[in-house]
């Protein structure tokens, strides 16, 4: 899994992405359990059984929206913004990859045509007005 940290607050996490081909029998946790969004990659086998559950409820409070791109099928890239609104860097994802975005601004440039993913965000969503701020980034490198 690879991890990428502002620059300008070199502690401070702004996405991770664990490849396909990085999954495993044994769950790796691709946010780390203090973030507002939560998700793992596991390869599971037949017969695995996850006991009957629902989850508690809690009083949870974000100040931000966090976001999860799967790519079921295709190709795309990713751009990474730093806290401070710079180019930070670029990812590609492929198949079956997964990115968390934590922190910082992203851009998404499709590759291949017939791109399928999913994207998860914590919510509630305000609408585009509230929610979203463009970035005049710098020029990526």
């Amino acid at each position: 899994m690879t991890k990428i940290f502002s620059k300008i607050k070199p502690n401070k996490l702004v996405a991770s992405v664990l490849k396909f081909s990085e999954i495993k029998d044994k769950r790796t946790d691709i946010c780390p359990d203090e973030e507002y969004i939560q998700c793992s990659g596991r390869i599971l086998h037949k017969d695995f059984h996850v006991a009957p559950h629902k989850h508690k409820i809690l009083n949870r409070n974000t100040d931000t929206t966090q976001e999860v791109w799967v790519v079921l099928k295709g190709k795309l890239k990713s751009y990474l913004y730093d806290l401070d609104d710079n180019f930070l860097e670029e990812i590609i994802l492929e198949d079956g990859d997964c990115i968390a975005f934590f922190r910082g601004g992203h851009e998404l440039k499709v590759l291949e045509n017939d791109t399928y993913f999913y994207e998860i965000k914590n919510g509630p969503y305000h609408g585009l007005l509230e929610d979203k701020e463009n970035l005049n980034p710098s020029e990526k490198k």
